[in-house]
């Protein structure tokens, strides 16, 4: 229905609207801090919904490829959250502020990656598989790392973290797969309908963070967001010279450029939100929205490009 895909295709301006709305009338949007984190488990049932297994089977036929993708997403970003929270801190913003930055770092694997690689012209088959595995590893590798980098911070509760990650990411993911077995020829229903559910999802997410950090804005906003600005640029940046440095062709140098860059923001608020003190999920906030509509950005840029590469113009 065009509802959906309306609502589906335009992540970043419900983003931004929503934020600005929870900005100036904050009242509106506390009233989700006790359903945040079903929210975000129905992300991930809507992934494991339109997840095509079949799809996956390329893990067998790129499994270096694949391998090497991990590696980048599991290393880089936190190594770019690490060195970002140094600045937080440096600049005298708080702790929690910083350990918000390492917990979206460590937490690859954002649903919309999907979206924007396909649009992009890379190789969606390969995102798809990356967003699966790095997602499925969360539980384990996201409290570890964040554990690791920024226990220096504050004190990081590795195991109700990962029992967190458990519920609201993987069970909900393999309970998707098991309706849309169960559906069988009807689930096609939802291949519209669960990316909404998503985007809508991590919209509330992100716009309760921002009501919830309203007076703290304004002491850290400006800031905070060069500093986003910069991670996320960092981070294509990382990923697309590393996937050259591998060997990857064109499409598959796309998608993990894209991968890197793009983080699972609304599982990074979600934890933040749940573990730790409110201020620790505005970095989150702003990077779900600078993520998503650079990415846009990206694929704008690169369909031009690839038609110039072509010989294809907009004229007739």
């Amino acid at each position: 229905m065009k509802i959906f895909s309306l609502i589906s295709d335009n992540l970043a301006p419900l983003t931004l609207f929503t934020a600005i709305a929870a900005y100036f009338f904050p009242g509106g949007f506390l009233i989700f801090e006790h359903v945040f984190l079903w929210l975000f488990a129905a992300t991930m049932f809507s992934l494991g919904i339109v997840l095509n297994p079949q799809e996956l089977q390329q893990v067998r036929q790129q499994s270096k490829q694949i391998g090497l993708g991990l590696l980048t997403q599991f290393s880089v970003m936190p190594l770019l959250g690490s060195i970002a929270a140094l600045v937080v801190v440096s600049s005298g913003l708080p702790n929690e502020i910083a350990l918000g930055l390492i917990i979206v770092a460590c937490a690859p694997g954002a649903m919309a990656s999907n979206v924007i690689v396909y649009l992009a012209g890379g190789a969606l088959a390969y995102s798809i598989a990356l967003t699966t595995i790095s997602t499925l590893l969360s539980p384990i590798l996201t409290p570890t790392l964040v554990e690791w980098i920024g226990g220096a911070l504050l004190p990081i509760p590795f195991w109700p973290m990962m029992k967190t990650i458990l519920q609201i990411v993987v069970f909900p993911i393999l309970l998707g797969m098991l309706v849309k077995r169960y559906l069988g020829q009807k689930a096609y229903i939802m291949n519209d309908i669960a990316p909404a559910i998503a985007v809508l999802s991590i919209v509330i997410i992100c716009s309760y963070a921002v009501a919830a950090n309203q007076e703290r804005i304004a002491d850290v906003g400006l800031k905070l967001f060069l500093i986003v600005v910069i991670v996320n640029l960092m981070g294509y940046l990382a990923g697309w010279h590393l996937a050259r440095l591998y060997g990857f062709e064109k499409k598959l140098q796309i998608a993990l450029s894209i991968e890197i860059g793009m983080q699972n923001a609304g599982l990074g608020v979600a934890l933040a939100l749940k573990h730790f003190p409110p201020e620790t999920a505005l970095p989150g906030a702003l990077f779900a929205f600078w993520c998503v509509l650079t990415a846009a950005g990206m694929t704008g840029y690169l369909k031009r490009t690839a038609m110039r590469e072509t010989g294809i113009t907009g004229n007739p």
